[in-house]
């Protein structure tokens, strides 16, 4: 029953020791909607099907502890990964311990995968536009001991600009958490006018790099897929609501 998960390894420039990956929807074992490779407990997804997905990976990333699951809930909270099997509510996880995976799931949603340039620490954060806009982002990165400029950031899959049609209320949300000009400047670029009146498509790759950058984070990588027009290999919740999630995952290897 139990079918290997194709993975997508970021292309950054981490230290060697630092691992990361991002699952796709293919090669696990859940049906419907959430065929084949959810991760999420919390989707309405059979629960043994998800745990047998969750286990397969740990298998074949060769894990020697349980990662740290997160119950997302579009806040700030940032944890520190623990391996006493315990989910915890937040949208960022950080350790400095080795074979301690943090885990953030996404369908949409951007996953930022942080750590320093020489491997002490690595981070996870799931940064949708709520994220963005409260400062999750900053939350995580206070977490590292080094300064800000010391760390690399991956942007794994997520909507891209076309795809992701919002409110004015979005473009407000961000605009009012912008931290100078400059930022405000980009943020403005990051939004297009849709066809709707007071509608736009927002840019999350570029938001997320504007908030980095903003906050001295000037390695920054990835940002090239898109969930919702990638049917095959991405879960999307603008594509369908009763979907799965993939899951961003990065530790020190042992």
């Amino acid at each position: 029953m139990e079918n290997s998960q194709p993975l997508l390894t970021p292309d950054w420039p981490a230290p060697a020791h630092v691992r990361a990956c991002v699952t796709t929807r293919m090669g696990g074992n859940s049906d419907g909607n959430f065929k084949t490779n959810n991760l999420a407990l919390h989707v309405g997804d059979d629960a043994e099907m998800v745990e047998i997905n969750r286990q397969t990976l740990v298998r074949q990333l060769e894990l020697t502890r349980q990662p740290q699951w997160l119950e997302q809930v579009h806040g700030v909270k940032v944890v520190r990964a623990r391996d006493d099997g315990l989910v915890r509510t937040a949208d960022a996880v950080y350790t400095t311990e080795t074979g301690l995976a943090c885990v953030v799931m996404t369908a949409d949603c951007l996953p930022i995968l942080l750590c320093d340039r020489k491997g002490t620490q690595v981070a996870a954060v799931h940064a949708g536009w709520r994220g963005l806009a409260k400062g999750v982002v900053a939350r995580a990165v206070q977490q590292f001991t080094v300064p800000a400029t010391e760390l690399l950031a991956y942007l794994g899959p997520a909507i891209s600009q076309p795809h992701f049609e919002v409110g004015i209320e979005v473009l407000e949300a961000v605009f009012k958490a912008a931290r100078d000009p400059h930022h405000s400047e980009q943020i403005a670029a990051a939004f297009k006018p849709g066809l709707r009146p007071l509608h736009f498509h927002a840019d999350i790759y570029a938001l997320a790099h504007a908030e980095l950058q903003a906050l001295g984070v000037g390695a920054i990588y990835g940002g090239s897929f898109c969930t919702y027009a990638d049917n095959n290999r991405f879960y999307s919740y603008r594509r369908a609501r009763e979907t799965g999630r993939m899951a961003s995952l990065i530790w020190l290897q042992d």
